[in-house]
C-alpha cells in the first residue's frame, strides 16, 4: 500500500513530520518499508552552450544551479541556449521512474539532466527543455515533489488499504485529529438503465450514468499522487477509479457507456464462456466466476479486471460507473485460478467494507463531473449497503486476563472509541460493534490486540515485569524447553501454520481441519503437527547441499476448528551425519538413539517405559519407539519411513522425536535439587528366553516396572536359540535408598524374575 503525505493530511490534522508519522504506522502494526522523500528538479540558467564534439545533436552546456560551481550538463534539446532558465534535475531525481546519475555521453561528463515539461509530469510537450521565466529564482524546486509512504499490509487489515483508515488508526495513536469527510450520500436518479444480480455473491450493486463528458486529463492533485505511487495517470474517468480505490479502499470501475448493450447484469458465467480482459489477454471460465454483463456478453470479471469491450477511450462521452461489494472467496478463486492479481482484487479478497458502494460512487461522480462536465442521468442501486450486525461482548477485565497488565477501563474505553468502536456499557460487561470496515474483529481476543498496539507494547512489557502469572508461566515453560533443546545442538526452526492435506494424511491419521480459502493451495489445512514443516525444510536444505541437520519447533497445532482446539506442541527432526568429517574422531550418521536421547532429556528423570506397538504412518514400523507412562503416550521417536521419504524426494536418513503435548515434559519451576543418595548403586544382570519375536524393551520395561528402586536397564546381549527362541540378556541398576539385606536383594531379584516372565512369556536361562 503507498499513499503521499500530503493525501494522508486531508484526514489528519497533524503537525507530526512523515519520519513521525512512519515510526508510529510501525509501532502500531502497520510496518512502513520504505520512505521517499524525492529530490525536486531545480530553476538553472545556462551560462554556456557549446557543440558536442563527438555528436552533431548534442551540446555542452555549463549551468548555474545556485551554488558556487558551475554543473556541466549534456543536452540534446535543440532550444538549448545562452540566458536559458529551465529545469536542471541533479543526480538523485527520479525523473520517468529513472533516478538521475552523474556518467559520460558520448566521453563527456554530464552532472545531472535539462528536462522537458513531459519529464516533469506538468505537460505533454516534448519538443524542448522547458523555458522558465528568467526572473524565476536559481536554485528553487520546479515542482513540488511528494513524500511518499510504503507499508506492507497484514492480510487481517484490509481497512489499511486506505488511506482514511491508516489517518484513523494514526488518530488513536495521538499523532493528530482525524478529520471525517463530508462524502455525498447516494441518491436514485430514474434513468433507461438499470442492474439485475442475479446471484447471492453480490451484495451490493450502485450504478450511476453520466452523460455528455468531454475525457480530459485529472486535476493536478489527483494525477500527481497517483504518479507519485507509481500510477500512470490517463484521463480523469479512470484516475478517478483508481484514486476511490486507495483513497477508500471501494474498487470501482469505469464503462463506456455507448459500448453497453441493456442492462447490466451481475451473474455467474456459464462454464466455457470465454472473456477477453482490457489488457487483450483470453480466460476461459467456470460456473464459479463472477462476472459483468449485457445483453451481447461478459464486460468484466467481476472484482477482478475490466474486459475490452466497453472499456473508456479519450473519445468516451457517456460513461457508467460501478460500485459494488462482491463475495471475497469469489473474487479469490476467480483471481488464483487464472493468475489475476489487482488493486481490486486485493481489496475484494480481504473483505472491503460493505457500507460504501453508494458514498464511494457518488464522490467518484462528482470528481468526474468537476474535470470533465456532464450531468447523472441515471443512478441505479441494487441489494444492500447494511453491514451485518456484529456485536461483541467484552469485559475490560478480559485484558488483565489476557496480558496480565491492569489497564483501567477509561483508557480502554478511550482507545476503543478513537478507533471507531460503537461501546453500549451495562457495568462491567460492554457490548462493542466494530466499524464495518473492520472485518477482522470477530472475538474479544481482536479487542485486546487493538488495545495493545494503540496503548503501546512498550507500555505494557514495563508494567508486566512483575507479575508472574499463568501467561508467564507457560512462556517460561516453553522457554525452558528451548534452551535444553538448544543446548544439545539443536537450531530452532520456524514454519508457518498451516499445513498440506496430501501430506499431513501420509504422516499422520489425526483429523485435518480444513481452510476454506487458503493462502496458496500448498497450505490448505491448519497444520495438526509440526513435522510437515520441519519435513520440508530437510527437503529444501537438502537439495541445496546441507544434509546434516539438527532442527527443532516448538509450536501450536490444531485439532478442530474452534477456539481452544489447539495445544502446543515439540518436533525433533535429525539428519545426516552427527558432526563434520574430521581426522581425529570416526564420523557417524544419526539413529534413533539420538533422538531418544533428546527425549530422555526433556523427561528430567521421569519414570516411563519403551514400547514399539503402533507405529504412526510417518515411523519405519521396526525402527521406532513410544515413551509410556501406563497406557499414555507421553512421547515417540523413531526413522522416518522409506515411502515418505521418497515422497518427500528426501535421501538423507532422518530420525525424529515428537511430544505432541508440553503438558508432558516436566516444568521447572523452582524448588530444591533431588539430593543424591548415600547409598551405592546395584547391578544385576539376568538373562531370559523368549519366543523370536519378543522385543528387547518389553523385558526391560517389565523389569523396571517391578521396584520403583530400579533405576535403568541396558540390553548388553541377544543371540537366536532356534526352535523360534532367542536369549536377551541385560543389566539392571538398583539405587538403595537405605540398607538391603541378602534376603532384601534376594526379593527384589524374584521379582524382577516374576515380573518379566509373566508379563513376556519368558523363561529365566540359568546357564
Amino acid at each position: 500500500m503507498k499513499w503521499t503525505y500530503d493525501w494522508l493530511k486531508d484526514y489528519l490534522n497533524t503537525d507530526a513530520d512523515a519520519q513521525t508519522v512512519s515510526d508510529t504506522l510501525t509501532r502500531i502494526g502497520l510496518e512502513v518499508e520504505d520512505l521517499q522523500s524525492p529530490i525536486s528538479p531545480i530553476a538553472a540558467k545556462i551560462v554556456e552552450c557549446k557543440a558536442h564534439e563527438n555528436s552533431d545533436h548534442l551540446h555542452v552546456l555549463m549551468v548555474d544551479d545556485g551554488t558556487s560551481t558551475l554543473r556541466q550538463v549534456v543536452c540534446g534539446a535543440p532550444n538549448a541556449r545562452v540566458g536559458l532558465v529551465s529545469a536542471l534535475a541533479i543526480p538523485g531525481c527520479v525523473i520517468g521512474g529513472h533516478e538521475i546519475q552523474s556518467g559520460k555521453l558520448r566521453g563527456v561528463l554530464s552532472d545531472g539532466m535539462m528536462c522537458s515539461g513531459k519529464e516533469l509530469g506538468i505537460s505533454d510537450d516534448h519538443s524542448g527543455i522547458i523555458e522558465l521565466p528568467e526572473d524565476t529564482k536559481i536554485g528553487s524546486p520546479v515542482i513540488e515533489t511528494k513524500t511518499v509512504f510504503d507499508a506492507g499490509i497484514t492480510p487481517n487489515r484490509p481497512d489499511y488499504l486506505s488511506v482514511r483508515g491508516i489517518a484513523r488508526d494514526l488518530s488513536a495513536a495521538g499523532i493528530g485529529e482525524y478529520i471525517a469527510p463530508k462524502d455525498p450520500d447516494f441518491e436514485s436518479v430514474s434513468g433507461t438503465r438499470k442492474v439485475v444480480v442475479k446471484t447471492d455473491k453480490c451484495r451490493a450493486y450502485k450504478l450511476i450514468e453520466i452523460s455528455g463528458i468531454n475525457v480530459c486529463p485529472s486535476n493536478k492533485t489527483i494525477a500527481g499522487r497517483l504518479a507519485a505511487i507509481g500510477i500512470n495517470p490517463k484521463n480523469a474517468p479512470v484516475d478517478t477509479t483508481n484514486y476511490i480505490c486507495y483513497d477508500m479502499a471501494q474498487p470501482m470501475h469505469c464503462f463506456d457507456a455507448d459500448q453497453i448493450d441493456g442492462d447490466i447484469v451481475v451473474r455467474m458465467a456459464e462454464r466455457g464462456e470465454k472473456f477477453t480482459d482490457l489488457f487483450g489477454a483470453e480466460h476461459e471460465l467456470t460456473d464459479t466466476d463472477m462476472v459483468i454483463a449485457d445483453n451481447t456478453g461478459i464486460l468484466a470479471l467481476a472484482g477482478v479486471i475490466g474486459g475490452t469491450r466497453g472499456s473508456t477511450t479519450e473519445d468516451t462521452k457517456n460513461i457508467i460507473l460501478e460500485s459494488a461489494y462482491f463475495d471475497p472467496v469469489s473474487v479469490r478463486k476467480s483471481a488464483k485460478r487464472l493468475g489475476l492479481s489487482t488493486d481490486a482484487s486485493y481489496r475484494y479478497e480481504r473483505g472491503i467494507d460493505p457500507t460504501i458502494t453508494g458514498v464511494a460512487a457518488m464522490r467518484a461522480a462528482d470528481i468526474i463531473m468537476s474535470a470533465c462536465g456532464g450531468k447523472i442521468t441515471s443512478a441505479f442501486a441494487a441489494g444492500t449497503d447494511t453491514a451485518p450486525d456484529i456485536q461483541i461482548k467484552y469485559n475490560p477485565s478480559y485484558f488483565l486476563k489476557k496480558t496480565g497488565v491492569d489497564m483501567p477501563a477509561n483508557i480502554q474505553q478511550e482507545i476503543l472509541t478513537a478507533l471507531g468502536y460503537k461501546i453500549s456499557v451495562s457495568g462491567d460487561e460492554w457490548a462493542l460493534r466494530p466499524m464495518p470496515a473492520r472485518v477482522d474483529v470477530q472475538i474479544p481476543e481482536t479487542i485486546v490486540a487493538d488495545l495493545l498496539r494503540i496503548y503501546g507494547y512498550d507500555k505494557v512489557m514495563k508494567s508486566a515485569s512483575h507479575t508472574f502469572g499463568e501467561v508467564q508461566y507457560h512462556d517460561m515453560h516453553e522457554m525452558n524447553i528451548k534452551t535444553l533443546l538448544a543446548s544439545r545442538g539443536l537450531n530452532e526452526c520456524r514454519s508457518f501454520g498451516f499445513g498440506n492435506l496430501a501430506i499431513e494424511q501420509m504422516l499422520s491419521d489425526k483429523p485435518n481441519v480444513k481452510i476454506s480459502n487458503p493462502i496458496t493451495a500448498d497450505y490448505d489445512t491448519m497444520r495438526n503437527g509440526l513435522l510437515f514443516g520441519l519435513l520440508y525444510a530437510v527437503s529444501n536444505n537438502e537439495k541445496r547441499g546441507f544434509a546434516d541437520l539438527n532442527l527443532f519447533e516448538l509450536g501450536t497445532v490444531f485439532d478442530g476448528d474452534m477456539p481452544g482446539q489447539q495445544h502446543p506442541s515439540v518436533c525433533i527432526v535429525r539428519t545426516g551425519a552427527t558432526s563434520p568429517k574430521h581426522w581425529a574422531r570416526r564420523n557417524r550418521d544419526v539413529d534413533i538413539y539420538d533422538v531418544k536421547a533428546d527425549l530422555i532429556a526433556l523427561m528430567q528423570g521421569q519414570r516411563f517405559t519403551v514400547s514399539s506397538e503402533n507405529a504412526p504412518l510417518w515411523a519405519h514400523p521396526y525402527r521406532y519407539g513410544a515413551l509410556m507412562q501406563g497406557k499414555n503416550k507421553i512421547a515417540e521417536f523413531g526413522e522416518l519411513h522409506p515411502s515418505v521419504a521418497k515422497k518427500l524426494r528426501i535421501k538423507t536418513n532422518v530420525v525424529i522425536a515428537i511430544v505432541d503435548d508440553i503438558k508432558n515434559i516436566p516444568a521447572k519451576r523452582g524448588g530444591k535439587q533431588p539430593v543424591l543418595s548415600e547409598f551405592q548403586p546395584i547391578s544385576r544382570d539376568f538373562a531370559f528366553i523368549v519366543d523370536a519375536d519378543m522385543p528387547a524393551e518389553k523385558l526391560t520395561s517389565a523389569a523396571i516396572s517391578s521396584d520403583n528402586r530400579i533405576t535403568n536397564a541396558v540390553v548388553f546381549d541377544a543371540f537366536d536359540m532356534g526352535d523360534d527362541k532367542k536369549s536377551i540378556a541385560f543389566t539392571i541398576t538398583i539405587q538403595p535408598r537405605d540398607n538391603m539385606s541378602d534376603t532384601d536383594l534376594q526379593n527384589l531379584q524374584s521379582a524382577i524374575i516374576a515380573s518379566v516372565e509373566k508379563k513376556c512369556n519368558a523363561q529365566i536361562r540359568d546357564k
